[in-house]
């Protein structure tokens, strides 16, 4: 039934394109004897989302035998892009399985982390379906790292193990992301004022980091929520144990938290093991803004690296350094807003680590809209809530300038009369 990794990825020739299981399902065993084979390969394409841990085969000395076309920039394949040593494709994440479909990005072989099958031969996907299930159904060959401590989820990612080409035995722990430490008073003000936001009923959509975990302390003393979000974190946790999360009041997915992958810690893995409160769906279902929108007061609070005073959001890069990716932060963005009583929020640091505005004049030059004006609605600091949508560009200036770091508000403030000539910022200064 099992073969060794060696003989498994064997299969994997020259100028193939290879599927990587992302998230905390990345298959390190079998990416490790991939790189074992990389002087008899030559630009093998290895498209993933987000790949966690060691990636051996984004280490510069394999640059001519691996290729990474990542679909969102990971930190730990960020040099590589950035130095030119692997590529960066901008995609919506909802839209991710039709470049499978649609061979876009045909896949030759796909490489996979299971758990191990039932007495019925079924694996489960574990703490990744998201784009992962469209990948299997897609590729030529489908290589399975079978690891007893990947837990077994609910949903749509049950796998036969007919579907599964090759099937590989590997133990390991999974990649974690720890808890963040004591948020700063910065993620504390900026999670407080987001909870504000949130109303009891709501559904709601967040990530994982600082601010996201400052937001999701802050909830503790609402009620009746409910989850449907691409990513689950260790968060969530203890508003399900108080009894804050019930989803009673969602339409899609009633007393169920909706979710396409998770990453966190292994009391996160443990606690979604076996538990039918967790439904691990498809990307291109769960990030579908129609999807999205029949749920009640969906309020998706996704960050941002800066925001110009006229509502653009930049999310993905710092410039023309790539950063991250476009993720998912349009796909809950645009669905919230269209949801009943929904609301899309940008939350974010007044000013970088350095000191320097993220409420800024103009983006930086080869920065990328991720979310652009018409789409923002609510933008968060630490200074307070501006509410964007209906306003015009003076508006938005003044709305934005009052929540920035007040070191920065007078230069603000000259830039945006230089930009708009009005008498409102015109006072400032004459």
């Amino acid at each position: 039934m099992y073969q060794s990794g060696e003989e498994a990825v064997k299969i994997i020739k020259s100028g193939n394109r290879v599927f990587v299981h992302g998230g905390a399902a990345t298959p390190h065993l079998l990416l490790k004897k991939l790189s074992e084979r990389a002087s008899e390969l030559f630009n093998v394409e290895i498209v993933s989302v987000s790949m966690q841990g060691d990636v051996f085969i984004a280490d510069p000395k394999y640059h001519e035998n691996f290729r990474i076309n990542s679909l969102f920039v990971s930190p730990n394949i960020r040099d590589a892009v950035n130095e030119g040593r692997a590529d960066y494709v901008p995609v919506f994440l909802s839209e991710i399985p039709q470049l499978f479909r649609r061979n876009i990005l045909p896949l030759d072989v796909a490489l996979v982390q299971v758990s191990p099958p039932d007495k019925h031969g079924y694996c489960s996907l574990g703490t990744s379906v998201d784009c992962a299930l469209s990948a299997i159904r897609t590729a030529k060959h489908v290589i399975a790292q079978v690891n007893p401590r990947m837990p077994r989820t609910h949903g749509e990612g049950i796998i036969h193990v007919n579907e599964l080409h090759s099937k590989v035995l590997g133990e390991q722990e999974l990649p974690e992301l720890p808890n963040m430490k004591e948020s700063s008073e910065s993620a504390k003000r900026i999670g407080s004022f987001c909870s504000e936001l949130v109303e009891n009923g709501a559904t709601i959509q967040t990530g994982i980091g600082a601010i996201p975990d400052a937001v999701l302390a802050s909830l503790i003393n609402h009620k009746e929520l409910g989850v449907h979000t691409e990513m689950f974190s260790d968060g969530i946790i203890p508003l399900v144990e108080k009894g804050v999360i019930t989803n009673q009041h969602k339409r899609k997915h009633r007393g169920k938290i909706a979710t396409a992958f998770m990453m966190g810690t292994r009391k996160l893995y443990d606690f979604a093991d076996d538990n039918p409160l967790l439904m691990m769906l498809g990307i291109d279902y769960v990030n579908d803004a129609s999807v999205i929108r029949t749920n009640p007061k969906v309020t998706a609070i996704n960050s941002a690296i800066e925001v110009d005073i006229t509502g653009q959001v930049c999310s993905d890069s710092i410039g023309t350094y790539h950063y991250s990716g476009v993720g998912g932060q349009m796909d809950f963005m645009r669905g919230a807003a269209l949801s009943e009583g929904g609301k899309p929020i940008i939350a974010l640091p007044s000013v970088t680590s350095k000191g320097k505005s993220r409420i800024v004049p103009f983006l930086k030059l080869g920065a990328g809209v991720v979310t652009t004006r018409a789409h923002a609605h609510y933008i968060v600091t630490e200074y307070g809530v501006a509410y964007l949508y209906g306003k015009n560009m003076r508006q938005r200036a003044k709305a934005l300038i009052e929540i920035a770091h007040p070191n920065h508000r007078e230069e603000l403030e000259r830039q945006a009369f230089d930009r708009f000539h009005t008498y409102e910022f015109e006072r400032t200064f004459y």
